[in-house]
């Protein structure tokens, strides 16, 4: 493993547990926000060095953090927003942000166009797998909730 991925993977959990504080979340839940933000670089990076695709990569990024963060909340007994929030601060897709802005006021349509359709879809896929995520978690336990009322009524 290369030393620049031990520097991102610390930078995200030191970003996260930074917007844990701005917002007030309790110490005792900073730990979580720090963790799920570390976890959500790493998987990031697993899923571009297996990939190559970026967009690809924030899709399986961002379903990894949402469902860490939601059950997790379930485990703190916190709201899930309180947790996902400041884990998913890594993967906002800031530097391509600015690039599209950095176009769009050169006048270089062309590259504003390029990379204004990247960030939507970085946005886009980021939006679809917290949705996805939380689908999941939701239906896992529904299903385990019938699974345990079944064993009561025998």
């Amino acid at each position: 493993m290369e030393i620049s991925y031990v520097v991102q993977v610390l930078m995200a959990l030191i970003g996260a547990i930074g917007f844990g504080w701005l917002f007030h979340v309790p110490g005792s839940k900073l730990v979580a926000i720090g963790l799920g933000g570390a976890l959500d670089w790493i998987a990031y990076l697993v899923a571009f060095e297996l990939t190559g695709g970026r967009v690809f990569a924030f899709f399986v990024a961002a379903l990894a953090t949402a469902a860490v963060a939601e059950v997790t909340a379930r485990v703190l007994r916190t709201p899930v927003l309180t947790l996902m929030v400041p884990m998913m601060v890594p993967l906002v897709p800031g530097g391509d942000l600015y690039y599209t802005t950095l176009a769009l006021v050169s006048g270089d349509t062309e590259r504003f166009t390029h990379m204004g359709s990247l960030v939507l879809k970085e946005a886009g896929v980021i939006s679809f797998g917290i949705i996805l995520a939380g689908c999941a978690v939701q239906a896992v336990l529904h299903i385990l909730a019938f699974v345990r009322q079944g064993k009561k009524a025998h």
